[in-house]
């Protein structure tokens, strides 16, 4: 199974509107080509009102997805198919189910947008990959619903000067604290770099946990995960 996650291949150097004032540059192309991904099974893509999770380049690949399961407004939007938390599609043999994600404070929601995670189970063995989310109730009831093999958790404190304090994805202690309801095997680092509104990169995300608990990922280098 190939399942591309969140495409995002535009040049760097652009600046992106978030919206309500908020913005933020790209400052990191892509590891690999379009042209390099080979033959895709789906896209699960988190949310698409975002261009660090959907930009010009990665909307132009959808069509080419045999399948692309997003949130229900992004379904709505695209012409792909929508999941509500906790609804459930299959691709080849891997059971997808959304799950819940909130993209940053409560009273944010209605303009930032809905976002969602998903969890992949094959057989006995699940990939959670959490979205662009802040630890809240509902995040953390995915730790009662599954055994969590590996958390592929998107971090990176994303924030903006016009909404001060304000974080709109985990830091490396959110994440660290998630994990110790989860108790995943692998814990995996991702959407923390490329992009200015990143305001935790690997050092403080490293120092948030034990040594040795994170397994990095190279750009552009295949890692195995046993």
């Amino acid at each position: 199974m190939r399942l591309l996650v969140d495409p995002t291949f535009d040049a760097p150097g652009r600046r992106y509107s978030f919206g309500w004032g908020t913005s933020s540059v790209k400052t990191a192309g892509p590891a690999l080509d379009v042209a390099d991904l080979g033959p895709l099974d789906a896209v699960l893509l988190t949310h698409d009102q975002h261009a660090d999770n959907l930009d010009d380049a990665g909307r132009r690949l959808l069509p080419s997805a045999p399948v692309v399961l997003t949130t229900v407004a992004g379904g709505r939007r695209l012409g792909a198919t929508g999941l509500a938390p906790w609804q459930t599609a299959t691709v080849g043999g891997v059971e997808v189910t959304a799950t819940p994600s909130r993209h940053g404070p409560a009273w944010s929601v209605p303009i930032v947008g809905p976002t969602t995670g998903f969890a992949l189970r094959e057989a006995d063995r699940v990939v959670w990959i959490s979205g662009d989310t802040v630890v809240f109730p509902g995040v953390l009831e995915v730790a009662s619903r599954f055994a969590v093999d590996t958390a592929i958790l998107h971090l990176g404190k994303v924030q903006f000067g016009l909404t001060g304090p304000a974080r709109f994805t985990m830091t490396g202690r959110d994440a660290a604290r998630l994990c110790a309801h989860l108790k995943p095997r692998h814990v995996v680092p991702v959407h923390y770099e490329g992009w200015s509104h990143f305001h935790e990169g690997r050092a403080e995300i490293d120092a948030a946990f034990p040594q040795g608990a994170l397994t990095w990922l190279t750009p552009g280098v295949q890692t195995a995960l046993s």
